[in-house]
Protein backbone atom coordinates (compact mmCIF):
# COMPACT_ATOMS: atom_id res chain seq x y z
CA UNK A 1 0.00 0.00 0.00
CA UNK A 2 1.24 3.45 -0.85
CA UNK A 3 1.83 5.70 2.17
CA UNK A 4 1.52 9.43 2.61
CA UNK A 5 5.24 10.00 2.16
CA UNK A 6 5.02 8.20 -1.19
CA UNK A 7 2.83 11.08 -2.43
CA UNK A 8 5.76 13.48 -2.43
CA UNK A 9 6.76 14.39 -5.97
CA UNK A 10 9.95 12.57 -7.01
CA UNK A 11 12.38 14.19 -9.37
CA UNK A 12 11.15 13.18 -12.83
CA UNK A 13 14.12 13.75 -15.08
CA UNK A 14 13.64 14.25 -18.80
CA UNK A 15 16.07 11.35 -19.39
CA UNK A 16 13.79 9.09 -17.35
CA UNK A 17 10.67 10.28 -19.15
CA UNK A 18 12.25 9.80 -22.59
CA UNK A 19 13.53 6.35 -21.75
CA UNK A 20 10.08 5.12 -20.77
CA UNK A 21 8.17 6.93 -23.53
CA UNK A 22 6.87 3.94 -25.47
CA UNK A 23 3.44 2.56 -26.40
CA UNK A 24 1.65 0.38 -23.90
CA UNK A 25 -1.82 -0.61 -22.65
CA UNK A 26 -3.70 1.34 -20.00
CA UNK A 27 -4.80 -1.96 -18.42
CA UNK A 28 -8.44 -1.20 -17.82
CA UNK A 29 -8.57 -4.97 -18.31
CA UNK A 30 -6.21 -7.88 -18.74
CA UNK A 31 -6.03 -9.32 -21.31
CA UNK A 32 -6.62 -6.08 -23.18
CA UNK A 33 -9.52 -5.61 -25.60
CA UNK A 34 -7.32 -6.05 -28.67
CA UNK A 35 -7.05 -9.74 -27.66
CA UNK A 36 -10.79 -10.39 -27.93
CA UNK A 37 -11.79 -13.00 -30.51
CA UNK A 38 -14.86 -13.46 -32.70
CA UNK A 39 -15.20 -17.06 -31.50
CA UNK A 40 -16.76 -15.56 -28.38
CA UNK A 41 -20.29 -14.51 -29.29
CA UNK A 42 -23.90 -14.33 -28.05
CA UNK A 43 -24.12 -17.95 -26.89
CA UNK A 44 -20.90 -17.72 -24.87
CA UNK A 45 -22.09 -14.47 -23.31
CA UNK A 46 -25.46 -15.98 -22.43
CA UNK A 47 -23.68 -18.88 -20.77
CA UNK A 48 -21.68 -16.44 -18.62
CA UNK A 49 -24.91 -14.69 -17.60
CA UNK A 50 -26.54 -18.04 -16.78
CA UNK A 51 -23.59 -18.95 -14.58
CA UNK A 52 -24.05 -15.73 -12.64
CA UNK A 53 -27.81 -16.30 -12.38
CA UNK A 54 -27.30 -19.83 -11.05
CA UNK A 55 -24.57 -18.77 -8.61
CA UNK A 56 -22.07 -21.06 -10.36
CA UNK A 57 -19.39 -18.39 -10.72
CA UNK A 58 -16.08 -18.85 -8.93
CA UNK A 59 -16.06 -17.08 -5.56
CA UNK A 60 -19.79 -16.30 -5.61
CA UNK A 61 -21.59 -13.39 -7.23
CA UNK A 62 -19.56 -10.24 -7.75
CA UNK A 63 -21.25 -6.83 -7.33
CA UNK A 64 -23.05 -5.65 -10.45
CA UNK A 65 -22.19 -2.59 -12.51
CA UNK A 66 -23.80 -1.21 -15.68
CA UNK A 67 -22.25 0.85 -18.49
CA UNK A 68 -24.42 2.42 -21.20
CA UNK A 69 -22.82 3.76 -24.37
CA UNK A 70 -24.57 6.69 -26.07
CA UNK A 71 -22.75 7.14 -29.40
CA UNK A 72 -24.30 10.36 -30.74
CA UNK A 73 -22.45 13.68 -31.00
CA UNK A 74 -23.57 16.87 -32.74
CA UNK A 75 -20.07 17.65 -33.99
CA UNK A 76 -16.79 15.80 -34.30
CA UNK A 77 -13.78 16.46 -32.09
CA UNK A 78 -10.74 15.71 -34.22
CA UNK A 79 -8.77 13.96 -31.46
CA UNK A 80 -11.58 11.54 -30.62
CA UNK A 81 -10.96 7.79 -30.69
CA UNK A 82 -14.36 6.82 -29.26
CA UNK A 83 -17.10 4.99 -31.12
CA UNK A 84 -19.47 7.79 -32.11
CA UNK A 85 -22.10 8.82 -34.63
CA UNK A 86 -21.96 12.46 -35.74
CA UNK A 87 -25.45 13.81 -36.35
CA UNK A 88 -27.66 16.80 -35.63
CA UNK A 89 -30.77 14.65 -36.10
CA UNK A 90 -31.85 14.13 -32.50
CA UNK A 91 -34.77 12.00 -33.60
CA UNK A 92 -32.28 9.18 -34.18
CA UNK A 93 -32.06 8.73 -30.42
CA UNK A 94 -35.58 7.25 -30.23
CA UNK A 95 -34.61 4.18 -32.27
CA UNK A 96 -31.50 3.73 -30.18
CA UNK A 97 -33.43 3.91 -26.91
CA UNK A 98 -35.83 1.27 -28.26
CA UNK A 99 -32.85 -1.02 -28.91
CA UNK A 100 -31.38 -0.35 -25.47
CA UNK A 101 -34.71 -1.27 -23.88
CA UNK A 102 -34.69 -4.54 -25.81
CA UNK A 103 -31.11 -5.27 -24.74
CA UNK A 104 -32.00 -4.57 -21.10
CA UNK A 105 -34.93 -6.99 -21.39
CA UNK A 106 -32.64 -9.68 -22.81
CA UNK A 107 -30.48 -9.43 -19.70
CA UNK A 108 -33.48 -9.49 -17.36
CA UNK A 109 -34.79 -12.64 -19.05
CA UNK A 110 -31.59 -14.48 -18.12
CA UNK A 111 -30.63 -12.83 -14.83
CA UNK A 112 -34.08 -12.18 -13.43
CA UNK A 113 -35.36 -8.92 -11.98
CA UNK A 114 -34.31 -6.61 -9.14
CA UNK A 115 -30.55 -7.18 -9.12
CA UNK A 116 -28.78 -4.53 -7.05
CA UNK A 117 -26.44 -2.29 -9.05
CA UNK A 118 -23.59 -0.54 -7.23
CA UNK A 119 -22.34 1.50 -10.19
CA UNK A 120 -24.04 2.96 -13.27
CA UNK A 121 -22.19 5.03 -15.85
CA UNK A 122 -23.37 6.70 -19.06
CA UNK A 123 -20.57 7.36 -21.54
CA UNK A 124 -20.16 8.13 -25.19
CA UNK A 125 -20.22 9.84 -27.56
CA UNK A 126 -22.23 12.45 -25.77
CA UNK A 127 -24.82 11.15 -23.28
CA UNK A 128 -26.20 14.67 -22.94
CA UNK A 129 -27.13 14.45 -26.64
CA UNK A 130 -30.29 12.84 -25.22
CA UNK A 131 -33.10 15.17 -24.18
CA UNK A 132 -34.30 15.30 -20.59
CA UNK A 133 -37.34 13.07 -21.34
CA UNK A 134 -35.09 10.61 -23.20
CA UNK A 135 -32.68 10.39 -20.27
CA UNK A 136 -35.66 9.87 -17.96
CA UNK A 137 -36.93 7.08 -20.21
CA UNK A 138 -33.53 5.37 -20.20
CA UNK A 139 -33.23 5.55 -16.42
CA UNK A 140 -36.75 4.14 -16.03
CA UNK A 141 -35.96 1.28 -18.43
CA UNK A 142 -32.90 0.40 -16.35
CA UNK A 143 -34.77 0.66 -13.04
CA UNK A 144 -37.52 -1.64 -14.26
CA UNK A 145 -35.04 -4.50 -14.47
CA UNK A 146 -32.35 -3.47 -11.97
CA UNK A 147 -32.33 -1.84 -8.54
CA UNK A 148 -29.86 0.94 -7.83
CA UNK A 149 -28.25 0.33 -4.43
CA UNK A 150 -28.73 3.17 -1.90
CA UNK A 151 -25.04 4.10 -2.10
CA UNK A 152 -24.67 3.47 -5.84
CA UNK A 153 -22.32 5.64 -7.89
CA UNK A 154 -24.47 6.99 -10.74
CA UNK A 155 -22.36 9.00 -13.17
CA UNK A 156 -22.67 10.61 -16.58
CA UNK A 157 -20.23 12.21 -19.01
CA UNK A 158 -21.21 15.78 -19.81
CA UNK A 159 -20.17 17.86 -22.79
CA UNK A 160 -20.16 21.41 -21.39
CA UNK A 161 -21.37 22.66 -24.77
CA UNK A 162 -24.61 20.66 -24.39
CA UNK A 163 -25.40 21.43 -20.76
CA UNK A 164 -26.73 24.25 -18.61
CA UNK A 165 -27.31 24.68 -14.88
CA UNK A 166 -30.97 23.75 -15.41
CA UNK A 167 -29.88 20.61 -17.22
CA UNK A 168 -27.61 19.63 -14.34
CA UNK A 169 -30.57 19.97 -11.96
CA UNK A 170 -32.54 17.54 -14.12
CA UNK A 171 -29.65 15.07 -14.03
CA UNK A 172 -29.61 15.25 -10.23
CA UNK A 173 -33.38 14.70 -10.11
CA UNK A 174 -32.93 11.60 -12.29
CA UNK A 175 -30.53 10.14 -9.74
CA UNK A 176 -27.11 11.05 -11.11
CA UNK A 177 -24.72 11.92 -8.29
CA UNK A 178 -21.44 12.20 -10.23
CA UNK A 179 -20.48 14.24 -13.28
CA UNK A 180 -17.53 14.09 -15.66
CA UNK A 181 -16.88 17.18 -17.77
CA UNK A 182 -14.91 16.82 -20.99
CA UNK A 183 -12.59 19.83 -21.03
CA UNK A 184 -9.36 18.60 -22.73
CA UNK A 185 -7.79 22.10 -22.90
CA UNK A 186 -8.84 25.69 -22.23
CA UNK A 187 -6.53 27.32 -24.77
CA UNK A 188 -8.57 28.88 -27.61
CA UNK A 189 -6.03 27.99 -30.32
CA UNK A 190 -5.93 24.36 -29.21
CA UNK A 191 -9.72 24.19 -29.07
CA UNK A 192 -9.96 25.54 -32.59
CA UNK A 193 -7.35 23.04 -33.83
CA UNK A 194 -9.36 20.09 -32.46
CA UNK A 195 -12.80 21.53 -33.35
CA UNK A 196 -14.07 21.83 -29.79
CA UNK A 197 -14.79 25.40 -28.71
CA UNK A 198 -15.87 25.85 -25.08
CA UNK A 199 -14.84 28.92 -23.10
CA UNK A 200 -13.41 28.58 -19.63
CA UNK A 201 -16.25 30.72 -18.26
CA UNK A 202 -18.94 28.27 -19.42
CA UNK A 203 -17.23 25.34 -17.69
CA UNK A 204 -16.66 27.45 -14.58
CA UNK A 205 -20.36 28.35 -14.40
CA UNK A 206 -21.37 24.70 -14.77
CA UNK A 207 -18.97 23.69 -12.02
CA UNK A 208 -20.43 26.32 -9.70
CA UNK A 209 -23.95 25.11 -10.51
CA UNK A 210 -22.98 21.48 -9.92
CA UNK A 211 -21.57 22.39 -6.51
CA UNK A 212 -24.73 24.27 -5.60
CA UNK A 213 -26.93 21.36 -6.69
CA UNK A 214 -24.87 19.00 -4.53
CA UNK A 215 -23.28 16.40 -6.81
CA UNK A 216 -21.06 14.08 -4.77
CA UNK A 217 -18.11 14.16 -7.18
CA UNK A 218 -17.08 16.14 -10.25
CA UNK A 219 -14.40 14.94 -12.64
CA UNK A 220 -12.63 16.86 -15.39
CA UNK A 221 -10.96 15.18 -18.38
CA UNK A 222 -7.82 16.70 -19.90
CA UNK A 223 -5.62 15.65 -22.83
CA UNK A 224 -2.01 16.63 -23.41
CA UNK A 225 -0.20 16.26 -26.72
CA UNK A 226 -2.92 17.97 -28.78
CA UNK A 227 -2.13 20.23 -31.76
CA UNK A 228 -1.05 23.77 -30.93
CA UNK A 229 -0.38 22.86 -27.29
CA UNK A 230 2.85 24.05 -25.70
CA UNK A 231 4.29 23.41 -22.27
CA UNK A 232 3.41 26.99 -21.28
CA UNK A 233 -0.13 26.92 -22.64
CA UNK A 234 -0.89 23.61 -20.95
CA UNK A 235 0.59 24.86 -17.69
CA UNK A 236 -2.00 27.63 -17.84
CA UNK A 237 -4.81 25.10 -18.44
CA UNK A 238 -3.59 23.05 -15.47
CA UNK A 239 -3.72 26.17 -13.27
CA UNK A 240 -7.22 27.03 -14.47
CA UNK A 241 -8.49 23.50 -13.79
CA UNK A 242 -6.88 23.45 -10.34
CA UNK A 243 -8.62 26.76 -9.61
CA UNK A 244 -11.98 25.13 -10.38
CA UNK A 245 -11.20 22.41 -7.79
CA UNK A 246 -12.85 19.38 -9.39
CA UNK A 247 -12.83 16.39 -7.05
CA UNK A 248 -11.05 14.29 -9.66
CA UNK A 249 -8.94 14.91 -12.74
CA UNK A 250 -8.20 12.46 -15.54
CA UNK A 251 -5.13 13.40 -17.60
CA UNK A 252 -4.72 11.44 -20.82
CA UNK A 253 -1.95 11.39 -23.39
CA UNK A 254 -3.21 12.01 -26.92
CA UNK A 255 -2.53 9.04 -29.19
CA UNK A 256 -2.31 10.13 -32.83
CA UNK A 257 -3.46 7.07 -34.80
CA UNK A 258 -5.07 8.49 -37.96
CA UNK A 259 -4.90 5.12 -39.71
CA UNK A 260 -7.40 3.82 -37.15
CA UNK A 261 -9.47 6.90 -36.31
CA UNK A 262 -10.62 8.96 -39.29
CA UNK A 263 -11.34 12.24 -37.44
CA UNK A 264 -7.65 12.43 -36.49
CA UNK A 265 -6.78 12.78 -40.17
CA UNK A 266 -8.01 16.37 -39.91
CA UNK A 267 -5.22 17.16 -37.48
CA UNK A 268 -2.12 18.69 -39.06
CA UNK A 269 0.82 16.56 -37.97
CA UNK A 270 3.16 19.55 -38.00
CA UNK A 271 0.96 21.19 -35.33
CA UNK A 272 1.45 18.33 -32.86
CA UNK A 273 3.88 19.11 -30.03
CA UNK A 274 7.27 17.35 -30.28
CA UNK A 275 8.22 14.63 -27.76
CA UNK A 276 10.22 17.09 -25.63
CA UNK A 277 7.15 19.29 -25.18
CA UNK A 278 4.93 16.32 -24.30
CA UNK A 279 7.42 15.32 -21.62
CA UNK A 280 7.39 18.86 -20.23
CA UNK A 281 3.57 18.92 -20.28
CA UNK A 282 3.31 15.70 -18.30
CA UNK A 283 5.96 16.68 -15.78
CA UNK A 284 4.46 20.14 -15.41
CA UNK A 285 0.93 18.80 -14.97
CA UNK A 286 1.97 16.29 -12.29
CA UNK A 287 3.89 18.94 -10.39
CA UNK A 288 1.12 21.49 -10.94
CA UNK A 289 -1.75 19.38 -9.64
CA UNK A 290 0.18 18.03 -6.67
CA UNK A 291 1.32 21.57 -5.94
CA UNK A 292 -2.35 22.58 -5.81
CA UNK A 293 -3.07 19.91 -3.23
CA UNK A 294 -4.16 16.98 -5.37
CA UNK A 295 -3.19 13.38 -4.65
CA UNK A 296 -1.67 11.48 -7.57
CA UNK A 297 -3.82 8.34 -7.73
CA UNK A 298 -1.87 6.62 -10.46
CA UNK A 299 -1.17 6.67 -14.17
CA UNK A 300 -3.67 9.31 -15.32
CA UNK A 301 -5.79 10.16 -12.27
CA UNK A 302 -5.62 12.84 -9.58
CA UNK A 303 -8.04 13.50 -6.72
CA UNK A 304 -8.48 15.90 -3.83
CA UNK A 305 -7.34 14.35 -0.54
CA UNK A 306 -10.93 14.20 0.76
CA UNK A 307 -12.26 12.36 -2.30
CA UNK A 308 -13.13 8.69 -1.90
CA UNK A 309 -10.62 7.77 -4.61
CA UNK A 310 -7.77 9.36 -2.66
CA UNK A 311 -8.96 7.61 0.50
CA UNK A 312 -9.04 4.29 -1.36
CA UNK A 313 -5.46 4.82 -2.50
CA UNK A 314 -4.29 5.56 1.03
CA UNK A 315 -6.07 2.50 2.37
CA UNK A 316 -5.02 0.10 -0.40
CA UNK A 317 -8.59 -0.28 -1.70
CA UNK A 318 -8.15 0.93 -5.28
CA UNK A 319 -9.68 -1.09 -8.09
CA UNK A 320 -9.57 -0.70 -11.85
CA UNK A 321 -12.23 -1.25 -14.49
CA UNK A 322 -12.99 -0.18 -18.05
CA UNK A 323 -13.59 3.41 -16.86
CA UNK A 324 -10.25 3.60 -15.04
CA UNK A 325 -9.53 3.72 -11.30
CA UNK A 326 -12.50 3.07 -9.02
CA UNK A 327 -13.40 2.60 -5.37
CA UNK A 328 -15.80 -0.19 -6.35
CA UNK A 329 -14.72 -3.80 -5.77
CA UNK A 330 -14.32 -6.02 -8.81
CA UNK A 331 -17.73 -5.99 -10.49
CA UNK A 332 -19.52 -7.98 -13.09
CA UNK A 333 -20.15 -5.30 -15.71
CA UNK A 334 -23.17 -5.35 -18.02
CA UNK A 335 -22.32 -3.27 -21.09
CA UNK A 336 -25.28 -1.86 -23.01
CA UNK A 337 -25.23 -0.18 -26.40
CA UNK A 338 -23.15 -0.16 -29.53
CA UNK A 339 -19.46 -1.14 -29.06
CA UNK A 340 -19.81 -1.35 -25.25
CA UNK A 341 -17.36 -3.66 -23.44
CA UNK A 342 -18.42 -5.73 -20.45
CA UNK A 343 -17.17 -8.31 -18.01
CA UNK A 344 -19.09 -11.27 -16.66
CA UNK A 345 -17.38 -13.78 -14.39
CA UNK A 346 -14.15 -14.81 -16.10
CA UNK A 347 -15.22 -13.49 -19.53
CA UNK A 348 -15.03 -10.21 -21.43
CA UNK A 349 -17.39 -9.23 -24.24
CA UNK A 350 -17.91 -6.43 -26.74
CA UNK A 351 -21.06 -5.42 -28.60
CA UNK A 352 -21.34 -4.73 -32.32
CA UNK A 353 -19.54 -1.57 -33.39
CA UNK A 354 -22.07 -0.31 -35.96
CA UNK A 355 -25.65 0.75 -35.33
CA UNK A 356 -27.04 -1.45 -38.11
CA UNK A 357 -25.36 -4.56 -36.75
CA UNK A 358 -26.39 -3.69 -33.20
CA UNK A 359 -30.02 -3.07 -34.19
CA UNK A 360 -30.22 -6.28 -36.21
CA UNK A 361 -29.06 -8.40 -33.29
CA UNK A 362 -31.39 -7.05 -30.60
CA UNK A 363 -34.40 -7.03 -32.92
CA UNK A 364 -33.81 -10.73 -33.50
CA UNK A 365 -33.77 -11.30 -29.75
CA UNK A 366 -30.04 -11.94 -29.61
CA UNK A 367 -27.34 -10.38 -27.48
CA UNK A 368 -25.36 -8.03 -29.78
CA UNK A 369 -22.01 -9.48 -28.68
CA UNK A 370 -19.61 -9.89 -31.62
CA UNK A 371 -16.37 -10.75 -29.85
CA UNK A 372 -14.94 -11.43 -26.44
CA UNK A 373 -12.73 -13.73 -24.42
CA UNK A 374 -12.94 -16.53 -21.87
CA UNK A 375 -9.96 -16.06 -19.60
CA UNK A 376 -7.50 -18.90 -19.19
CA UNK A 377 -5.85 -19.84 -15.91
CA UNK A 378 -2.73 -17.98 -17.01
CA UNK A 379 -4.82 -14.90 -17.85
CA UNK A 380 -6.33 -14.93 -14.37
CA UNK A 381 -2.93 -15.21 -12.68
CA UNK A 382 -1.47 -12.36 -14.72
CA UNK A 383 -4.58 -10.22 -14.28
CA UNK A 384 -4.24 -10.56 -10.52
CA UNK A 385 -0.59 -9.50 -10.65
CA UNK A 386 -1.13 -6.60 -13.07
CA UNK A 387 -4.13 -5.23 -11.17
CA UNK A 388 -2.24 -5.47 -7.86
CA UNK A 389 0.57 -3.43 -9.41
CA UNK A 390 -1.79 -0.90 -11.00
CA UNK A 391 -3.99 -0.47 -7.92
CA UNK A 392 -1.94 -1.20 -4.81
CA UNK A 393 1.55 -0.67 -6.20
CA UNK A 394 2.63 -3.95 -4.65
CA UNK A 395 2.35 -7.68 -5.36
CA UNK A 396 2.55 -9.96 -2.33
CA UNK A 397 3.76 -13.36 -3.55
CA UNK A 398 1.95 -15.34 -0.87
CA UNK A 399 -1.50 -14.01 -1.76
CA UNK A 400 -1.05 -14.83 -5.46
CA UNK A 401 0.44 -18.25 -4.70
CA UNK A 402 -2.40 -19.24 -2.37
CA UNK A 403 -5.11 -17.98 -4.72
CA UNK A 404 -3.70 -19.54 -7.88
CA UNK A 405 -1.58 -22.45 -6.59
CA UNK A 406 1.66 -21.38 -8.25
CA UNK A 407 5.23 -20.62 -7.22
CA UNK A 408 5.75 -16.98 -8.17
CA UNK A 409 9.50 -17.16 -8.71
CA UNK A 410 9.20 -20.21 -10.93
CA UNK A 411 6.10 -19.05 -12.80
CA UNK A 412 7.51 -15.59 -13.50
CA UNK A 413 11.23 -16.40 -13.73
CA UNK A 414 11.71 -14.46 -16.99
CA UNK A 415 9.56 -11.56 -15.81
CA UNK A 416 11.56 -11.19 -12.60
CA UNK A 417 14.76 -11.11 -14.62
CA UNK A 418 13.28 -8.34 -16.76
CA UNK A 419 12.25 -6.40 -13.65
CA UNK A 420 15.91 -6.04 -12.69
CA UNK A 421 16.32 -3.31 -15.29
CA UNK A 422 13.39 -1.37 -13.81
CA UNK A 423 14.85 -1.97 -10.35
CA UNK A 424 18.14 -0.40 -11.44
CA UNK A 425 16.14 2.59 -12.69
CA UNK A 426 14.56 2.94 -9.27
CA UNK A 427 11.03 2.06 -10.39
CA UNK A 428 10.56 -1.11 -8.33
CA UNK A 429 11.99 -2.79 -5.27
CA UNK A 430 12.14 -6.58 -5.15
CA UNK A 431 12.33 -8.85 -2.13
CA UNK A 432 11.75 -12.53 -1.40
CA UNK A 433 8.14 -11.77 -0.55
CA UNK A 434 6.98 -9.01 -2.89
CA UNK A 435 7.48 -6.60 -5.76
CA UNK A 436 6.93 -3.01 -4.64
CA UNK A 437 6.46 -0.03 -6.97
CA UNK A 438 8.48 2.93 -5.72
CA UNK A 439 7.28 6.51 -5.54
CA UNK A 440 9.14 7.11 -8.81
CA UNK A 441 7.78 3.93 -10.37
CA UNK A 442 4.19 4.90 -9.59
CA UNK A 443 4.42 7.49 -12.38
CA UNK A 444 5.39 4.72 -14.82
CA UNK A 445 3.29 1.89 -13.43
CA UNK A 446 2.18 0.91 -16.95
CA UNK A 447 5.79 0.05 -17.79
CA UNK A 448 5.99 -2.16 -14.69
CA UNK A 449 2.71 -3.92 -15.50
CA UNK A 450 3.78 -4.51 -19.09
CA UNK A 451 6.52 -6.86 -17.88
CA UNK A 452 3.83 -9.37 -16.85
CA UNK A 453 1.75 -9.08 -20.04
CA UNK A 454 2.29 -12.39 -21.82
CA UNK A 455 0.45 -11.26 -24.94
CA UNK A 456 2.56 -8.12 -25.21
CA UNK A 457 5.76 -10.10 -24.68
CA UNK A 458 4.85 -12.27 -27.68
CA UNK A 459 3.73 -9.34 -29.85
CA UNK A 460 6.23 -6.64 -30.72
CA UNK A 461 3.67 -4.53 -32.62
CA UNK A 462 2.57 -2.02 -29.98
CA UNK A 463 1.70 1.05 -32.02
CA UNK A 464 -2.03 0.40 -31.53
CA UNK A 465 -1.60 1.60 -27.93
CA UNK A 466 -1.16 5.12 -26.62
CA UNK A 467 2.30 6.11 -25.43
CA UNK A 468 3.10 5.93 -21.74
CA UNK A 469 4.23 9.58 -21.75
Amino acid sequence: MLTRQDEQVPVLTEEMLHRLDRPGPRYTSYPTADRFVEAFGPSEYRQALEQRASGATVGGKAPLSIYVHIPFCESVCYYCACNKVITKHHERAAEYLDALAQEIDLHAQVLGQDHAVSQLHLGGGTPTFLTDPELERLMNDIKRSFRLAPNAEVSIEVDPRTASPDRLKVLADLGFNRLSFGVQDFDADVQKAVHRLQPYESVRDLMVAARTIGFESINVDLIYGLPKQTADSFRHTVAQVAELRPDRIALYAYAHLPQRFKPQRRIAVDQLPPPDSRVQMLGGAIAGFIGHGYTYIGMDHFALPGDSLAAAKRQGRLHRNFQGYSTQPDCDLIALGVSAIGRMGTTYSQNAKTLDEYYDAVRQGSFPVVRGLSLTRDDLVRRAVIMALMCQGRVEFESIELAHLINMREYFRQEFDDLRDLERMGLVEMSEQAVHVTAMGWYFVRAVAMVFDRHLRNDKVRERFSRII
